[in-house]
Order: structure tokens, then sequence, then C-alpha cells
């Protein structure tokens, strides 16, 4: 089977699209890229069977691959009340009141909101047990932040839990407490949400197969073939091994299991996932937690926040002894490491340590490493990734989302250099993006479009020396992501003998005003030579 696609824009990515004679044509044969170039000459190398695609004026380009997001939860936040667009706990309340109703035969089952942002609710700041228990007094129920990194609760779910006035501060977390210093109010940060989300977890029926449907559903949406589900758990591994084995996934997932001590386990268990990987699925290697949000003020910094406690710089989620532990198990395993390090001092922690760990075991393996969110990491830090390889996997979105909120935490000098692409880039560190679906959706044009300009939701530009081109933003989405999963030798360019995973859009974010990106929208995606989603037929099976 044969697929000819002309008469549009073709960004290849792969050094040709600057050639003063551009690519014209891409010939597509079971699923590989067979050949590139002139309408003639692809025309010529095709059969006479080709199926001839008219891009009618569109673009062509590889499809994007999704460098850090969370797949699974994806599809566990679509079974929960959507907290998005509340601006203030009355909203939350009724949304919350609205979703119980709306529940058959659930008697005392938990109930679950996601993506409630106290930054931007009326009251500006954490809705606490009083807020919730006017949802229930005999429901437990639980909220989660946007940024996954925080969380309230009612006093039921506190009681199920069994976190009382006695109940410690875990490590790595903090139990948010009435004046007394001891009662808690229902506000939970970082590890101290574990305990919460395992006791209401244990109480929802989730319904599968609609869960199974949302969680790849809005990749394919937008253009996106590769998936990551970094932090799997050992249930979460099982559920898309089972979609793998049955041929549901429709795009090519790559796991990174959360690293605790379940991690030989996960080795033993998924051993036919290591490697290549098995039907769309493979392990890439294990995901680190080492701190938290720097919008919700957990993220752990080496200056002080603004606006709030004196001297707060947040908090790391490991002690030093321990984060080294779990560095010198994936690097003796020869597994690549994603640090989830949002402050700089988080940073610190994992290039220190990793430097160390790589010094006295004598690795020499092309292990790349991956400093994910990389939101406040310094320049003299970015220097010594590039001496790793060490990735950065930026999410460029948060100058969006919440640009205005740093320069109130950080000030203008710190908050500004939020998510510093183009520092990466001039000292030689790969750079690509993320979205960290759920925390935003998986919009690909949008984190170009940020990156490119750098604007906040009020309208500010937020340093305007990290600016950078549409071209490399393009690259960070598609070759650079590639790269992260040993795979740019088979994806992220159009380039013969490399997958046909494609995306066609409405416009080229090259030719387009810049300004303009974040409204291209995706026609067509491809995998693998497949359409698995086409626009128009999606339009008109939602009338």
């Amino acid at each position: 089977m044969e697929q000819l696609y002309y008469n549009g824009k073709i960004i290849t990515i792969s050094g040709r699209d600057f050639e003063e004679r551009p690519v014209e044509a891409v010939l597509v044969r079971d699923g590989m890229i067979a050949a590139v170039g002139s309408l003639d000459d692809v025309r010529a190398a095709s059969g006479e069977q080709a199926v001839m695609v008219n891009l009618e004026g569109g673009c062509l380009m590889p499809s994007f691959i999704d460098a850090h997001s969370h797949m699974v939860m994806n599809g566990q936040m679509s079974l929960c009340a959507d907290l998005t667009e509340c601006i203030s706990f009355a909203d939350i309340v009724r949304v919350l009141k609205d979703f119980i109703a709306a529940r058959q035969n659930a008697g005392d089952m938990p109930v679950i909101g996601y993506g409630y942002d106290h930054n931007f609710l009326k009251e500006r700041r954490q809705p606490g047990r009083e807020v919730l228990d006017e949802v229930s007094t005999e429901i437990p129920v639980m909220i989660l932040h946007v940024s996954g990194h925080l969380a309230c609760v009612n006093t039921p779910a506190l009681r199920m839990a069994g976190i009382d006035a006695d109940t410690p501060d875990p490590e790595g977390g903090r139990i948010g407490r009435y004046a007394d210093g001891r009662e808690p109010d229902g506000y939970l940060e970082e590890t101290a949400m574990q305990q919460i989300q395992k006791a209401v977890g244990a109480r929802m029926p989730f319904d599968i197969t609609k869960m199974m449907q949302g969680m790849q559903q809005i990749y394919i949406e937008n253009g996106i073939t590769t998936v990551q589900d970094g932090a799997s758990t050992v249930q979460d591994l099982m559920l898309l091994d089972q979609m793998a084995r049955q041929g549901l996934l429709l795009v090519d997932v790559v796991s990174y299991p959360l690293m605790t001590d379940e991690i030989r386990k996960i080795q033993e268990q998924f051993s036919h996932l290591t490697g290549g990987g098995d039907g769309h699925l493979k392990i890439g290697g294990y995901k680190l937690i080492l701190d938290g949000s720097p919008q919700g003020r957990s993220a752990w910094m080496s200056e002080p926040y603004l606006n709030g406690e004196e001297g707060y710089c947040g908090y790391p989620w490991l002690s030093d002894q321990e984060a080294e532990r779990w560095i010198t198990t994936a690097v003796e395993d020869k597994q690549q490491l994603l640090a989830h390090c949002n402050g700089d001092a988080a940073s610190e922690q994992f290039l220190t340590l990793y430097e160390k760990v790589i010094r006295e075991t004598g690795c020499e393996e092309d292990l790349r490493p991956v400093m994910i969110h990389c939101q406040t990491v310094r320049n003299d830090q970015l220097d010594r990734m590039a001496r790793l390889n060490m990735i950065a996997s930026v999410f460029v979105g948060h100058v969006w989302y919440w640009g205005d909120i740093h320069l109130h935490n950080f000030g203008s000098a710190r908050g500004s250099r939020i998510s510093p692409v183009k520092d990466a880039l001039d000292r030689g560190v790969t750079v690509n993006f993320h979205q960290d679906t759920p925390v935003t959706k998986p919009d690909m044009l949008h984190s170009v479009w940020c990156a490119v300009n750098r604007i906040s939701r009020s309208g500010a530009v937020i340093g305007e020396e990290q600016k950078i081109s549409v071209y490399d933003a393009l690259k960070a989405v598609t070759i650079q992501a590639a790269y992260e999963y040993f795979e740019e030798d088979t994806k992220g360019s159009i380039e013969a003998g490399k997958r046909a995973d494609l995306v066609v859009l409405d416009r080229s974010p090259l030719d387009v005003d810049p300004m303009e990106i974040k409204d291209i929208q995706v026609i067509m995606t491809i995998k693998d030579g497949a359409v698995i989603y086409r626009r128009q037929q999606a339009e008109k099976n939602s009338m």
C-alpha cells in the first residue's frame, strides 16, 4: 500500500527545509517513508497503485512526540469531576454536588475532583475541609490541584485515611493544619497526598473501558503518535500491557516506572517490555521525583519565595542519601533516568548526585538522563547538563499558564527566566517540550507558540531573551523528543527509511504570524502510514 502526499507545505525537520528547492512530495509505502523530494522524482519512485493524497495547501510534517506526560492518569481524570473552570469556592462546591447528583447507585463511594487552581480562585487560597464539608459530611471528597502536587479533602476523607492531629508530616510532604499547629485543615502537599490517594483510590470502581478511551484519544486529536506514561505504577503497567496485547494502543507508549520498592517487581513482571518493547509499548527507563510545584510553592529553591513566609524555599522529596541510592540503581541497571526538578535546588541535587554516581561507577553508557520541567534551572547547571548529555525536557507552557504567578513568587529577575529554553540551546543542551498532561492539554502547537512568543495570560512578555525560532521550537516537539527515547533514527523527521508517523496541519507554523501558531488546527494524524484521526470525520461524528 502506497500513499503519495503532495500539494502542500512539507516540513521535514531533516535539514532540507531551507534548501533552495523545497520538498514537494512524500511517498509512504507499507507504513514507512519510501521517498522524499520533488513531485516528479517521488512520483517516479511510486507504483501505479499509489493513492494520491492532495494536501490542498495544508502542511505535512512529522507527527508530534510527547516527551513527558501521564497517560494513565489522563484516563483516570476523565472519570473525575472537572474543576478546571472553577473560579471560586462556591463553583467547586456546586460542580462537586452536581457530580454526586449525576452518579447512579454510588452510595458513599468517594468523590474525586481534578483541576482546580488556587492561583485563579476568587479567594486566592486553598479550599480546606470546611469548604469540602459543604459538599458532604458523609462521603469522602478529595480534589486535586491542577499541578498534581497538592490536594484538599473533607473531614470524612481525613478520617478514612487515618490522618489526625497526631499524624506527623511525611518526608517530602506537608499536612496543612489550623492555628493550633496540630489539627489537619484538609490541605495536603506532595507525599502527604499519597495516604489519602491510596485510601480513596481503593474504593473507586473505575470504568476501565471508558478510561481506556480517554487515555489516548486526546493525544491523537492533537497530532501526537508517541506518548509517555511518566511515573507508572504496577497497576498502570498492567493496564497498558493489557491494551497492547489486545491491540488497543493506536499510538506508541513509553513507560517510566516510578522508583519505589516495587521497581524490581516491575522489572521481573514486565521484562518483555524492556528493549524494543511489544505491541506499541515499551519501558524506557525509571522516573524519580525530587521536588514539587513552583506555582504551588512547593518546588525546592536555592533562594526564598517572595510574598510569603520569610526565608521559605520549598523542600525536597528525598534526602541526598535516598536520592543517591535510586540514582545508583538506575545507572547500575543501565536505565535512562527521568528526574522531576522544578526548583533550582532540586536541579542541583540531581546534577551533583548524578555526576557523583557516574564518576564512582565509571559508567560510560549513553544513558541520556532527563531533567523534567527545568523551570528554574540556572546557566551554571545547564553547562553541567551539556557535559553529561542530560536532556532538558521543558514545560514551556508555564510561561503562559503561570508566568504572572512566577513573577509574583520569584520577582522579575528569576520569574522572567522560567523555562530558559534559549539559554539551554545556546549551551548545547538537547531541549524538548512537554505539557505534563493532564496538568495541561497535550497541545504541542501551544507549546511552540509559548516558546516563540513567551506571553503570559496578562499579556506580559516573560523573558524576551529566552524566545527561540519557530523551527527550533518544532524540533523540540519532534526530532529532539525522539532523541529522548533513543528513536531519532526511526522517528521525528520526514526521511526515507523512517516510520510514517505524520501530521497534517491546516497551515504551516513557519509561514503564519507567530502569534497565530496556537490557532493552527490538526487536520489529520497518521501512525505508521495509517490515518488514525481525521478532523472532518471527528466533527461529523460529534454532530
